[in-house]
């Protein structure tokens, strides 16, 4: 084996790794079952709500839009599922 190859970091990390070192999903405890059923739902409402982009996110929720869980922009008063009616709201206050 090259000296080269021997004193290189790995590429890839192994699931070992990944846990002890930081991927929010091992820290939480969650199975990785758990967060594959998170994630879908999150695609979910994603698709429901007409696949927006960012700025209309900041549009409809302000510039904590983009980084905020669909529960909590429910909470703030515009779930997926009438967000396309609060951003052509959005859209017609800012013309």
């Amino acid at each position: 084996m090259p000296r080269a190859k021997k004193t290189t970091a790995p590429k890839r990390k192994s699931a070992v790794r990944r846990k002890r070192n930081g991927a929010e999903s091992f820290k939480t405890g969650l199975s990785a079952n758990a967060v594959g059923k998170s994630r879908a739902e999150g695609i979910r409402l994603f698709a429901l709500a007409g696949r927006p982009s960012k700025e209309d996110f900041v549009k409809v929720y302000g510039p904590a839009g983009p980084k905020m869980t669909w529960e909590q922009r429910a909470k703030a008063g515009v779930p997926a599922e009438k967000f396309q009616a609060a951003l052509a709201s959005a859209m017609r206050q800012s013309k």
